[in-house]
């Protein structure tokens, strides 16, 4: 029998636990092409989870074009929800009311180029990440691979790499680790390895010595430093 430290779930698999339908890999299920999930991100909700880019990515619209892009092993607990561009009103105006869009003569006179100029960018979550109960991010916010977002957090600014945010406004809470072992572990980004060598140094991984994954990594032949 295969040792089971060397195994891992299917990343093709919605259903990484197959008694646990609320828990599934959005890889496999997300359609829209602007939205972008790496493997082994998972979201977990008890209503109907493989409707995440449809419940969870309010006002993604094609004629704006901007992306969603999740990273790897990231982690969205219930109700995270990420918030795009499309949420923008024109506020170049006296009145912020969307009169371009509501039909008859009030599309006279819109530019959409100039509104898709107002565009916040993309929206990107890096690898690792989790992002708490009910949070929410707007649009374009960057945030760094390691970062921990608290539950019902209003993500309205980039977060760091390995800090972490609460609130809202959502602000820093503190640093996980020291700037140089942030570094180091941006460099190291285990997420990249073969998924054979995180197998295999998988409790190096989910431990808290660096120098366990330092190891590791020159066993696996990544070596970055």
């Amino acid at each position: 029998m295969q040792d089971p430290i060397l195994t891992h779930p299917d990343p093709n698999n919605p259903y990484p636990i197959p008694a646990f339908k609320r828990t599934v890999f959005l890889k496999p299920l997300v359609t829209n092409p602007l939205i972008e999930v790496g493997d082994f991100t998972y979201y977990d909700d008890p209503d109907s989870p493989e409707l995440f880019e449809q419940k969870n990515v309010l006002y993604q619209y094609d004629f704006l074009g901007d992306r969603l892009i999740i990273g790897k092993f990231c982690a969205l607990a219930t109700g995270a929800t990420f918030i795009m561009n499309g949420a923008n009103h024109d506020m170049r105006g006296i009145s912020c009311y969307p009169f371009g869009i509501m039909g008859g003569g009030w599309g006279e006179g819109f530019d959409i180029e100039a509104f898709k100029s107002l565009s916040r960018g993309d929206t990107i979550i890096g690898h690792d990440v989790w992002i708490g109960r009910k949070a929410t991010v707007m649009p374009g916010v960057k945030i760094g691979s390691g970062a921990i977002i608290g539950s019902g957090a209003m993500v309205a600014s980039d977060v760091p790499a390995y800090s972490i945010f609460a609130g809202n406004p959502a602000r820093q809470i503190r640093m996980r680790f020291d700037e140089a072992t942030i570094e180091e572990l941006l460099t190291l980004a285990w997420w990249d390895w073969p998924i054979e060598c995180i197998n295999k140094h998988r409790l190096a991984i989910q431990g808290a010595d660096i120098e366990a994954l330092r190891r590791a990594a020159k066993e696996s032949n990544h070596d970055l430093v």
